[in-house]
């Protein structure tokens, strides 16, 4: 049994079947599993960050001591179609990599994003759905 949360979890997090998602942020560390299990419920591959296409979503692997936090979520707006959205993949609490729910939201806030929850996704991962607010891009 995979020790990921499953499909119905994804759904939650906005991904569906025909979906194009680009990857930031994966390194050795990340769950292969349920990047699989990602890739089976929007029925592609993820794309990877030289895509050069828009994104109906953007996955962000995300470590504490990574790259500016505001600077990749900002990165990862320019992908996104209309009504698309980041998750955003943080290490859970005593992991190593751990980010603060407060850090999250500070820079999803910085860049413009409001958070929509948290969901337990995989034994070390977490996954955080933010999007850019209701109403017309600017």
């Amino acid at each position: 049994m995979s020790e990921t949360a499953g499909a119905a979890s994804f759904s939650k997090l906005g991904f569906a079947q025909g979906q194009i998602i680009q990857e930031f942020g994966y390194d050795d560390d990340v769950d292969d599993d349920l990047r699989f299990e990602l890739e089976d419920v929007i029925g592609s591959e993820l794309e990877d960050e030289d895509f050069n296409d828009g994104a109906d979503g953007v996955v962000l692997w995300y470590r504490d001591g990574d790259d500016d936090l505001v600077d990749m979520l900002v990165d990862g707006l320019t992908k996104l179609f209309d009504k698309g959205f980041i998750v955003l993949f943080t290490p859970k609490a005593g992991r190593p990599g751990h980010v603060d729910a407060s850090d999250v939201e500070e820079a999803a806030s910085t860049a413009g994003l409001v958070t929509g929850g948290q969901v337990n996704v995989a034994r070390e991962w977490a996954a955080t759905r933010l999007m850019p607010p209701k109403g017309p891009r600017r």
